[in-house]
Formats: C-alpha cells, structure tokens, sequence
C-alpha cells in the first residue's frame, strides 16, 4: 500500500518498456512483419541498456 507513490528506478521502466515491445511485435508477426522486426530491434536496443545498467549496478 505504501509502495503507491513509490518512483520507479530505472531499470524497472526499461524491463516493462522491453516486454511492451516483445509483445506488440508478436501482436504485429502475423500482421506486419517489417513492422514486427522494428519492434524487435527497438527491444534488443532496450535490452542492451538493461544489460548495462546491470553490469554497472554490481
């Protein structure tokens, strides 16, 4: 309950904007295959951050 009004870090935004883009391009695999593989270079990109953010936290 007190987690309400708690900010979230900023690996947290890039962990939920990654599966948002994996699943809009599945949503777009059977639709628009130009615009899934964009999606899914957007993700790796986001995944990329993730990752050094990662390296760098520890």
């Amino acid at each position: 309950m007190f987690n309400l009004f708690k900010k979230k870090s900023e690996l947290d935004v890039l962990h939920l904007k990654y599966r948002k883009l994996l699943e809009e391009s599945h949503k777009y695999s059977t639709i628009n295959r130009r615009l899934s593989d964009e999606k899914i270079a957007e993700s790796e990109i986001v995944l990329k951050k993730i990752k050094n953010l990662e390296k760098n936290s520890d």
